[in-house]
Formats: C-alpha cells, sequence, structure tokens
C-alpha cells in the first residue's frame, strides 16, 4: 500500500472513531467448539453453532448454563437463525443439509439437499415473508426450504462459487453476498432466480450482508475492508473503510436504531457504525485472534460468537 494511504487511513482512524461507552460481558463456551454463528431468541436466550464439536449449543446468559445437542455423526454447522416458528434452523455443511432444532422438545429434523446434489459448503439462511427459508452454499449455490411441505429446492449461482451471507428485506426481497464472485445478488422469491449486483469497489470480497429497516442492504467487505451500502430504490451504493488502515470486515448486521455493527479481524474489535454522523464506535478491543465470524443481536444487545476464543460476547447498548 502507498505511504500516503497509509498515512490517510491512519489519520482518518482518529478523525473517524467516535467515543461511547459499552457494556461488554464474555461467556465461555465448551473448549474447542469454535463457535461460529449466533442467534438470540425470543425467550433470552443464544443458539450458537459449534462447528468443531458438530452440535448447536444454547445458552442461558443469566444463568450462565449452556445446553448442547449433537447434530448427528459428520455435522459442521455453519450458520443458525431462529425461524417463525420459534426453533434454531442450522445450515450444516458437513451433512449438506438443513437441520431444525425445536426449542421445546429438543427434536433435531434433517432437511437433505436433494439427492445428487454436490457438496456446496452450506453457509448461511434468513426467511423470507412467506415463511420460506433460503440458504447459500459457498461452493456456487443456492436454494429455499418450504417448512410446511418440506421440499427443498438448489440452484447453481449465476456466477459460481462465493455464496455466503443472506438476509431478507422488510419488503421481504433476499439478497446474498459473494465472497469469492466479489458482488451482492438479489433472489426473486417467485421464479428463484438470482440477479448479481457490483459493488464500485472491485475484489472487495463481500461476505455478509444486512437489511436495515428502509431496505437498503449494508455489505461487509472482507478484502477491502470496508463496510458498504446498497439502496435498492435508487441503485446508489456508498462505502466506508473501517478504521484500522489494514482491516478485514468479516460480519456485519444492523441494529434497531439502523446503525451497522461490523467485525474487524486485523484488530480483532466489534465497530459500530453511524450512518447519520459517518463515525465508528469501538464497543470491544480483544486482540487479532478473537476471530468473530458473525454478528446478531436483539433490542439493546448485540452478540458475536469468537472462534477464537471458545467464546460469546454480548455487547449491550
Amino acid at each position: 500500500m502507498p505511504a500516503y494511504r497509509t498515512a490517510a487511513l491512519v489519520a482518518a482512524f482518529f478523525l473517524c472513531l467516535a467515543a461511547h461507552a459499552f457494556e461488554v460481558k464474555y461467556f465461555d463456551v465448551p473448549r474447542g467448539s469454535q463457535p461460529h454463528d449466533v442467534a438470540p431468541a425470543p425467550d433470552g436466550t443464544v443458539w450458537y453453532t459449534a462447528q468443531a464439536k458438530g452440535e448447536l449449543g444454547r445458552l442461558d446468559p443469566a444463568s450462565g448454563r449452556i445446553d448442547r445437542f449433537p447434530l448427528g455423526r459428520g455435522s459442521a454447522p455453519h450458520g443458525v437463525i431462529v425461524g417463525p416458528d420459534g426453533a434454531a434452523w442450522v445450515t450444516d455443511g458437513g451433512l449438506n443439509a438443513i437441520v431444525r432444532v425445536d426449542a421445546a422438545t429438543k427434536a433435531v429434523k434433517v432437511f437433505p439437499l436433494p439427492r445428487g446434489t454436490p457438496y456446496t459448503n452450506l453457509n448461511t439462511a434468513a426467511f423470507d415473508r412467506n415463511g420460506i427459508l433460503w440458504y447459500t452454499g459457498q461452493s456456487g449455490y443456492y436454494g429455499r426450504v418450504d417448512p410446511r411441505s418440506g421440499e427443498v429446492k438448489v440452484w447453481e449461482a449465476p456466477r459460481g462459487s462465493g455464496p455466503y451471507g443472506i438476509t431478507a428485506a422488510p419488503a421481504g426481497d433476499v439478497y446474498y453476498a459473494s465472497l469469492a464472485g466479489n458482488h451482492i445478488a438479489r433472489i426473486d422469491i417467485a421464479t428463484g432466480r438470482a440477479q448479481p449486483i457490483d459493488p464500485p469497489t472491485k475484489a472487495q470480497g463481500a461476505r455478509r450482508v444486512w437489511s436495515d429497516s428502509k431496505g437498503r442492504i449494508w455489505v461487509s467487505e472482507w478484502n477491502a475492508g470496508q463496510v458498504a451500502l446498497y439502496d435498492p430504490a435508487s441503485g446508489t451504493w456508498r462505502e466506508w473503510h473501517a478504521p484500522h488502515p489494514n482491516a478485514h470486515v468479516y460480519a456485519v448486521w444492523v441494529d434497531e436504531n439502523d446503525a451497522a455493527w461490523v467485525c474487524d479481524w486485523s484488530e480483532g474489535t466489534l465497530l459500530r457504525f453511524d450512518p447519520s454522523t459517518e463515525k465508528f464506535e469501538r464497543a470491544t478491543a480483544d486482540g487479532g485472534y478473537a476471530n468473530v465470524r458473525q454478528l446478531s443481536g436483539r433490542r439493546g444487545e448485540t452478540w458475536g460468537a469468537e472462534s477464537g476464543n471458545d467464546r460469546l460476547v454480548r455487547v449491550t447498548r
């Protein structure tokens, strides 16, 4: 990187980093779990995927108790979300299947991908307005599951490998990010067709996406170290570099105030970005080995999974 560019970014670090007091608390999970994704539930508990152990965990933050749910031989769960039915829905790369875990009965139900589907490297899922689950696979696939009928469909991504994060906008549109493909894509939920949309920065490494309340799509750009905002109404983009000069922005999540939260692997921090002031606030400073892979939350709380430290982190706002 040219010296003038590095100097400019260092200066920006001090200019754009706002000050704010956050309450941070950590919750250890069983050693060797390597927690990947988190999903706070309406009942106050928090689901997480223990990717290295092939199981799903559920934390009670009030007591610290953790319940563990083995998902089957060969399981390697990546993403977890809470569905409209209150159950935990898991994208399991090891099983090449979507897995549902009932919060009340603890029953595990597996939805295998259609017979003959290659290894898809399942990643993340989101529910659309009709209660249909959409999922991504980094090997170059995306698809849907109808929880009512049990039907599972899969499509090849229009530009091959890379589909990673996925989100549903308030109006019902579904978007995914393609890490290897360096773009986001809008899925037509009626036809299943995906239309790529290119960010302004080339080779930016769009990794995860999240919609705000206005239906604008926030994107974490891993390679570029940026958080980006795409407005479908106008077709316009904006991008902001994270404070650290050599940032690698892994995940993005948008809170109830439409502030965007991101995790920077290079600095090992969680950052809050206020689009109204265009300033970042540092919420945590765990160092370069926290390895937070995904963010989620609920009103007043931001959650992340520290795969490098075998623990979950909660930031109270």
